[in-house]
This record gives C-alpha cells, sequence and structure tokens, in this order.
C-alpha cells in the first residue's frame, strides 16, 4: 500500500499536539499508538492511572505512559517516567534502572531518548520526567507487557534490586478517545489537543481520507513545530503517512489561539473505516529512530457534498482565514465548434492576515464526467490581504456535442509532489491546513495526490449582446466599472476595411481604478473573417480613474472590404508577467453605425491630449483633365490648445454620391501651432471624368499609430473620430483682370504691363509692374502649387513661362518683371496686343486664375550716328 510522506514541515501543529503526555493527562492517552501496525487497536478505556514505585531516598517513579510503534529493525516500545525527589539533596539517575519485559520472557534495558540523555539528576525538592525506547523485536503489543524498576545496589545479586513493576493494563490505550481533549506540553508549552474529523472523499477513481485535529496554544509563547510525523492508522493496524493540506511556510501558533489543522492520505478503496485513529511520532536524530507520539481517536468517517449551488458562497480555510469564494458572471457563446464558456471566480478574503493561496487545478466536467481543463495561473499562489476581494477570470472551451447544462466547474488541490517542504495546499468545508518548520522529511516530496475541494454548479446563460449606448456594470480583477458601446463604424482604409468601435469606461469604485496597459481584439462572425486589430487610446495618463471618472477608447480592425458580417465579438485584455488577464469581453449583433455628417461651413474636432483643434472647409474645386479631373481641398485647422503644440494629422477620403471611397492625398505643416493658429491642410485626389461631384464628402479622421495620435509626418496605421464632412465644391471662375490674383499662400497684382516692339525687329519686350505679398495668417506644408505665365501675341499664338517665386518674383511693391518674346512674324508687326494669363498647375492638371489684355507699342530704331 502506497504511503503519503509528510514533508511539509508544518507537521508542526501535529506535532504540537502530540507532545510528550503531562503527568497530568488523565489517561492513557498517552502519545503512541495503541497497537503496532499489524496488530488491532483496543477499544477505549477509562482514565488509568499507574502507582507511584519507590526507589529510596526519598525518590519514588511513576509510569506516565507508553508507547508502541514498529520500525523496520523491530517495534519500538516508548515510555515516560516521572521521579520525583522529595529529599534535600539532589539525587542520581545514575541509580535507577527500568527493564521491559516482554510477553514472550525476554527482559530489555530501557534507554533514554537522545534529547533526554543528558538528564543525569533530579534536584531536591523536584521532579523530572524522562523517556526511554526499547526495541521489542516482533512484539506487537502492549498487553502482557511489564516494565520493571530496578536500583543499584551492592549486596544484591548482580548489583541490581528490583522495587517495582508496572504491568501494562489489557484495556489499555494509547489514543484519546474521539471528541476528548487532551492537555499536553509542547516545547514545554502547554497546549490542548482532540480529533476532529475524518472526512472520505472520491475523485479520479482513488479515495483520499481528510483528517482534522484541533490545536490550541494555552501558553504565553508563539508555539514552534516539534517537528512531528503524522499516520492515519486502521482498526487492523494498518497505517498511512498524512501530508498536511495548506500553504504556510512561516507557521506559528499564538498564545490561546485555536486551530484546525488538515492532513490529506490517499487510502485503498476497500479499507474499513471504523475505528481509525491519527499517530503523531517523533524522529530520534541520535537513533534515529521513529519514537511514538500522542495518538487520537477519530469519529466516524463523514463524505461531505462538496457541490456548490449557483450563487453560493463556498468557504474555505486557509491558515486559519476564511476565504469565501463565489463563481459569477458565466456565460457562453458559440466559436467554430465550441461552446466558450466564460466566467468568473470572486475571492475574498474575511480573516484579518494576509493569505498566499496553494496551488489549485481547476476542470470543467459535463455531467456524464468528461472533464476540460481551465488555467488556474490566476488563482494558485495568488495572495490576499485582510478584506481583500479579487475576481479571477476564467475560459474553457467545450464541444458543441457535449450537453452544455449541468456542468461543474471542479476545484482541486494538488497536494506533494512538486510541492516542497514546507508548503502545501488549503482546506474546504470550513477546514484548514497548515505548515511549519519541521524536521521530518526535510527536503522531500510527497507523492502527488488530487483531491477535490469544491465542484461549483455553472448556471447555463447564453451572452447577451451589448446595445449600442446603453451602460452596462462590471467587475473584474482590476475594480469595478461601467462601460458602453458609444458607436460601432466601418470606413475605408487602402485597400481594407476599418471596423472601429468606440467604447467608454466609467470607474463606479469610490476609490481610483487602475487600468492595465490595454491590448484589444475584435472577432467577426466566430472568427470566419481574418481581423487585424489595433487599440487607440491616446491620453495614457487616463489609465489611473478617479472615481466617477471616464476614458474613450477605440478598438479597431482591419478587413477586406467586401466582407460581410453580422456578430462582432471586442475584447480588452492586459498582461501580468507575460499573461493574458481578460479585461472585457463583448459581443454586439448587427450595430454599424452611420457615419456622422458634418454640414458644410460647419466644423470638423480633432479631440485628444495636446492635440485639439477645429477644422472647416476652406475651399474645394475641380483642376479639369483630359483623362480625369482632380478634386481638391483646402482645409482650415485650428488649434485649440492652450500651448504651443503639434496638430494631429489627419487622414481622410472622398465619398462620392454613389457610394464610392477614393483616398485622399494630404499635404500639411509638421510646424508647432500657437494657442489660436491656423494651418492650412491639403487633400486632393483624382476621379474618373464621369463622377458627379455635387454631392462629395470628405471621410475625416485623425491618424493613429502605435496607439497614440500621431503627427503630419508620420505614417499612419488607421484613423479614429471620422465623420463625413460635406464639402462645397466651387467652380473655377477666371478673373477678367490681374489684380489680386491668390496662388496661396501668395497674392498677386500686376499693376500694369507694356510690350515694346522695334519696327521691323523679330523682338517683343514685356515689363510688367507687380506687387507680391505672401499671407503669414495660416501655416501650410508643401503645396506644390507652379505659377504658369501665358503670353498670347499679337497673331494669337502662345508660349509659357513658370514664375519661380523666389527668383523670378520677388515679395514686395512696385517690382518689375522683364521678359522677351522672339518669332520672325514680329518683323511685320504694326501694332496690336498681347494678352498674359496666369495658371495654377497643380500635379500636373490647371486652374485658370485670370487673364489681361495689353497693347504692343511700336518703337522706331535708333538713329545710327
Amino acid at each position: 500500500m502506497r504511503k503519503y510522506r509528510v514533508t511539509y514541515a508544518a507537521l508542526l501543529v501535529s506535532t504540537l499536539v502530540a507532545g510528550q503526555l503531562a503527568g497530568s493527562i488523565a489517561a492513557p492517552v498517552a502519545a503512541a499508538a495503541a497497537t503496532s501496525k499489524n496488530a488491532a487497536a483496543p477499544a477505549a478505556a477509562p482514565a488509568f492511572k499507574f502507582n507511584s514505585v519507590p526507589l529510596g531516598a526519598g525518590v519514588t517513579a511513576v509510569l506516565e505512559n507508553v508507547n508502541i510503534w514498529s520500525q523496520t529493525g523491530g517495534n519500538i516500545v516508548s515510555y515516560t517516567l516521572k521521579y520525583t525527589n522529595s529529599g534535600n539533596s539532589s539525587a542520581s539517575l545514575l541509580k535507577y534502572f527500568s527493564r521491559v519485559v516482554t510477553p514472550g520472557g525476554s527482559v530489555l534495558p530501557g534507554n533514554p531518548v537522545g534529547t533526554d540523555a543528558l538528564k543525569k539528576k533530579v534536584g531536591a525538592k523536584e521532579s523530572l520526567s524522562v523517556t526511554y525506547y526499547v526495541n521489542v523485536g516482533q512484539t506487537s503489543s502492549l498487553q502482557g507487557l511489564k516494565i520493571s524498576m530496578l536500583v543499584w545496589d551492592a549486596k544484591a545479586k548482580g548489583y541490581l534490586k528490583q522495587t517495582g513493576s508496572y504491568a501494562v493494563p489489557a484495556n489499555y490505550s494509547t489514543a484519546a478517545a474521539a471528541g476528548t481533549s487532551l492537555n499536553t506540553t509542547m516545547n514545554d508549552i502547554p497546549v490542548t489537543a482532540s480529533a476532529d474529523s475524518l472526512q472520505l472523499y472520491k475523485y479520479g477513481g482513488k479515495v483520499y481520507a481528510k483528517v482534522g485535529l484541533n490545536l490550541t496554544n494555552k501558553g504565553n509563547k508563539v508555539l514552534g513545530d516539534p517537528g512531528y510525523s503524522a499516520y492515519l492508522v486502521s482498526a487492523s493496524g494498518t497505517s498511512f503517512e498524512l501530508a498536511l493540506s495548506s500553504t504556510q511556510a512561516d507557521y506559528k501558533i499564538q498564545p490561546q489561539e485555536k486551530r484546525s489543522i488538515y492532513y490529506l492520505a490517499e487510502i485503498p478503496a476497500y479499507l474499513k473505516t471504523d475505528n481509525m485513529k491519527l499517530q503523531f511520532t517523533q524522529k530520534d536524530e541520535t537513533t534515529k529512530l521513529e519514537l511514538p507520539k500522542s495518538a487520537y481517536k477519530l469519529p466516524a468517517a463523514t463524505s461531505p457534498n462538496l457541490v456548490v449551488g449557483s450563487g453560493v458562497v463556498k468557504k474555505i480555510i486557509v491558515n486559519s482565514n476564511t476565504i469565501e469564494t463565489l463563481i459569477r458572471n458565466a456565460n457562453v457563446y458559440s466559436q467554430d465548434a465550441d461552446a466558450v464558456w466564460t466566467f468568473q471566480m470572486q475571492i475574498k478574503n474575511t480573516g484579518n492576515k494576509a493569505v498566499t493561496l496553494p496551488s489549485y487545478e481547476l476542470a470543467v466536467k459535463s455531467q456524464k464526467g468528461t472533464t476540460f481543463p481551465v488555467s488556474a495561473k490566476g488563482l494558485s499562489g495568488v495572495t490576499l490581504k485582510p478584506l481583500e476581494t479579487k475576481i479571477i477570470p476564467l475560459t474553457v472551451r467545450v464541444p458543441l456535442e457535449v450537453e452544455q447544462s449541468g456542468l461543474q466547474l471542479m476545484m482541486i488541490e494538488a497536494v506533494g509532489a512538486d510541492t516542497a517542504v514546507g508548503s502545501g495546499t488549503a482546506g474546504s468545508e470550513g477546514t484548514e491546513g497548515a505548515s511549519g518548520a519541521g524536521n521530518a522529511g526535510s527536503g522531500a516530496t510527497t507523492s502527488k495526490m488530487i483531491f477535490p475541494v469544491a465542484y461549483f454548479v455553472i448556471p447555463y446563460a447564453l451572452r447577451a449582446d451589448v446595445q449600442t449606448g446603453q451602460e452596462y456594470m462590471m467587475t473584474n480583477s482590476y475594480g469595478s466599472f461601467s462601460y458602453s458601446i458609444q458607436s460601432v463604424q466601418r470606413y475605408p482604409w487602402r485597400d481594407d476595411d476599418i471596423v472601429a468601435a468606440r467604447l467608454k469606461i466609467t470607474n463606479t469604485q469610490s476609490v481610483s481604478l487602475t487600468l492595465p496597459e490595454l491590448k484589444g481584439s475584435i472577432k467577426l462572425d466566430n472568427d470566419s473573417l481574418l481581423v487585424t486589430t489595433d487599440l487607440f487610446m491616446d491620453n495614457k495618463e487616463s489609465s489611473v480613474l478617479a472615481p466617477g471618472k471616464s476614458v474613450v477608447l477605440y478598438v479597431l480592425g482591419k478587413i477586406a472590404y467586401t466582407a460581410e458580417f453580422q456578430d462582432i465579438r471586442i475584447a480588452l485584455y492586459g498582461t501580468v508577467n507575460t499573461e493574458t488577464v481578460p479585461f472585457l469581453d463583448l459581443s454586439i449583433n448587427n450595430s454599424i453605425n452611420s457615419i456622422a455628417i458634418i454640414p458644410q461651413g460647419k466644423n470638423y474636432t480633432v479631440n485628444g491630449k495636446g492635440k485639439t483643434a477645429t477644422v472647416q472647409e476652406n475651399r474645394t474645386t475641380v483642376y479639369e483633365g483630359e483623362n480625369y479631373n482632380l478634386v481638391y481641398t483646402e482645409l482650415l485647422m485650428s488649434s485649440e490648445e492652450k500651448r504651443q503644440s503639434k496638430m494631429a494629422r489627419l487622414q481622410a477620403y472622398y465619398r462620392t454620391k454613389d457610394g464610392q471611397y477614393f483616398e485622399a492625398t494630404p499635404s500639411q505643416s509638421d510646424n508647432s501651432a500657437a494657442p489660436g493658429a491656423k494651418q492650412l491642410v491639403v487633400f486632393w485626389t483624382k476621379l474618373p471624368k464621369t463622377t458627379d461631384i455635387s454631392d462629395i464628402s470628405l471621410y475625416l479622421g485623425a491618424g493613429i499609430n502605435g496607439g497614440k495620435l500621431i503627427e503630419s509626418k508620420e505614417e499612419a496605421t488607421g484613423f479614429v473620430d471620422v465623420a463625413a464632412l460635406q464639402l462645397n465644391p466651387q467652380a473655377n471662375v477666371p478673373a477678367t483682370t490681374l489684380l489680386n490674383t491668390v496662388l496661396y499662400p501668395y497674392t498677386i497684382s500686376f499693376l500694369s504691363s507694356e510690350g515694346k516692339h522695334l519696327i521691323s525687329t523679330d523682338t517683343i519686350n514685356i515689363s510688367i509692374n507687380y506687387n507680391l505679398k505672401r499671407d503669414y495668417q495660416y501655416d501650410a506644408g508643401a503645396l506644390e502649387h507652379k505659377l504658369i505665365l501665358q503670353i498670347t501675341d499679337p497673331f494669337g499664338i502662345s508660349q509659357e513661362k513658370t514664375l519661380t517665386i523666389g527668383t523670378d518674383l520677388i515679395e514686395g511693391t512696385n517690382n518689375v518683371y522683364s521678359l522677351s518674346i522672339n518669332r520672325s512674324l514680329y518683323k511685320t508687326l504694326g501694332g496690336g496686343t498681347y494678352k498674359l494669363t496666369l495658371y495654377d498647375e497643380f500635379q500636373g492638371e490647371r486652374l485658370m486664375l485670370g487673364g489681361q489684355v495689353y497693347l504692343v507699342k511700336e518703337e522706331l530704331p535708333p538713329k545710327s550716328e
């Protein structure tokens, strides 16, 4: 039969309980098993007291207790003698001897145990207890055993004289009766101990016994661990070494404190459990023998019901503190061929000391007994401060072919195997386990036992879809908060579409709520659509929410623009020590919101830390090309910040009346903007000639990358806060003069122009008097506009010149620009007019800004002298 070695130094409790019995102990409840491993235990006997034996010179001895415990090299009998010296001088114990006489007639001298070997004398008017041991070979019972007392006498034969003996009665019992308290001492500290319970559990085809012991420290010092081993002994004498049932590295029992200690052992299913007892032993370091100590008869075995109903709190005891456990927020949804169950285990320490939970294994069991593992990493080893509550999220996948009603969450203790000395697992059913720094088995490990703590009934509840705009309450491992889906949008992004969910989270606690560094995921139609996910929460400081404060975040997923779906599942999670910890999980059914429309002339607002701004259309026009039209939009972006800061990068798509989308190319300044300053942001795209632009809008948003708003020179991976800005395209109407011609950020005014032609020559010299003014009201990026000057001569023939501002044209007033045009036809010219026309060329397409006709003045060539 396999035994489970008590490796937990925690045997302390057991040890404590098992201490040497003081003379005041009212019975043969002495500290050892009444029988050996092979002999039946006698029935409980009434309290028995041995008579004292005189040793001479005022010294007497009395037998306090006698025990027997089997060893590999023979069974060991231990007994304790209490010497009392009523004389006025100390008495040497070297004069007194004891012998054990077996029923077979063998006479064996008693030897003091290692700790008592140095006790050489008993002082005047004092008493002293000494424990002895004897190897009685195959003798397996105390029945018929006698202990003789002898003293040194030079006149006696052999120099020893017998002064008396103790005969062990036939009904003598070494175990305290069930329900009877035993008063004894541990480490010289008085304690009271009694057997508490014997419970049987069936799990995994095995039977486990859990033995309970009540222990009270009656002294005024902290009780430490004397290092006993514990055994469960059957009525037939078969013993099973017990392992402690809890984790407690620094186990101490405070003065006047009462604790319940629980031990575990695997036993055969066929074993009779009537009249069992709890036996403690202690290893004598000098002799290396295991000496019997106290023993306790156990009450009748019971089999507790471990099923915990839905919504019912299950109490377990860990290190004398009550831990309340509760399964809550259980729901299920289908995914592929599985039912995905999500629920929470709420744990609360109702005690007044910090508690570290032991290692647990979790699994979900179906009605037919099939089990599905659940990760218990968030539960095992967690520390709870006094009155602290924690929420442990749990998830399990159960095949849809399994009946989903009647599932139970199994909470299992894993005792032994990888558990080192000084650690164990918690008790249950109002029980407790403990461990200390014991001596026995130091450095060893137990064989693993899988021991059930509770079977929580999981209520069958389909996860309800979240409705947009409705507020919901949530409590998880991070705290309590409310959340709402404010919108779910779908809009274009390059070759894909973006599905963006806007969530609002509000702290409903009376203390601050610290959000983890969140990540998000979007799954569509049970993972049938591939989604690349990003999360945006611009203000990182808002991850710590004061009571009542809120934060808004976006979860964005990129999907094929042709994809269709009905259901959306959104998950938020954090990471703790490389482990993913769920934060929020919800489902939305077919709830795509339309993009908000901003009427013509109204403002679009950018919201973001250090980047708040308003955006308004300045102008939209069309550059008409031969093969396509180029739509061009200027926006004025005004900083709403109170400090100088860089503006957010804008991203946009043009949307036509028939629902087509065209990505807009941006041009935006990278300079910082002062409070109230404006920047000119330009967007443009090419549209087919047949496209109707009478009802065109700009899907406008703020660019993001890496979970934050970006600036103009950074590359965007998506955009948020998308709204449809209704545009007001204006047809180009060229001016009839060249006064106040605008090519942003410049205004050009041709004040006058004069063309001079020397008669009979092929050249016309043209001079232009102009003003050039730059508008510094707005900041702009590189706009890439070109100013084209077209000159149409008196014959109607045109030629062009690109005017470069800064070289051909300079800022200022009453400036002069001169040019010459040459053609052989001009030799016959006799006057006429020429026309100057200005064009704005952008991306190869042109807008006529204006034109004006001027006279050509004929001049005679100068006379030669």
